[in-house]
């Protein structure tokens, strides 16, 4: 007797069985990766304005301490700059005195709500300013702000 070799074609029902749940993996997959993007994208852009509101915060910080300077004691105290620094919501990270100005770098903090699959939560960015403190030659104060590329002082 001779072998025969018979091919089967699977019915549409079958067929359908199969596709079907690959197709829907495939869609869930790709909508997850899509809200995915788009938490991250609003996380960092969240991130970015908590940044911007702690450079606003350095200029508030500068402006309260050329008020400070124009106390007659001349430049305003470590502790009072301490607190000048925690009124806006910054750290003081050093204080350096001299004869005609006073340096300062203050670690200011901004917050920011960060989103994920499972909640939000709240994070805090922070940076590192440089504030400087001058008598002018007319006896007025005047500060200069500097962004700080890392917070390597403690």
């Amino acid at each position: 007797m001779a072998q025969q070799s018979r091919v089967t074609v699977p019915s549409p029902g079958c067929l359908a069985a199969i596709t079907v749940p690959i197709v829907a993996v495939l869609i869930a997959a790709s909508v997850l990766m899509v809200m995915h993007y788009r938490q991250e994208r609003a996380n960092e852009r969240n991130k970015a304005e908590a940044l911007e509101r702690t450079a606003d915060l350095a200029h508030s910080y500068a402006r309260d301490m050329v008020v400070a300077l124009v106390a007659p004691n001349g430049f305003p105290g470590q502790e009072v700059v301490r607190g000048i620094a925690e009124r806006h919501d910054g750290r003081l990270l050093s204080y350096a005195r001299s004869e005609d100005s006073l340096t300062t770098t203050v670690r200011f903090f901004g917050e920011y709500e960060d989103t994920n699959m499972f909640g939000v939560s709240h994070s805090r960015a922070y940076h590192c300013y440089s504030i400087v403190l001058r008598k002018g030659a007319e006896g007025a104060p005047q500060a200069k702000t500097s962004p700080l590329e890392e917070c390597n002082v403690i």
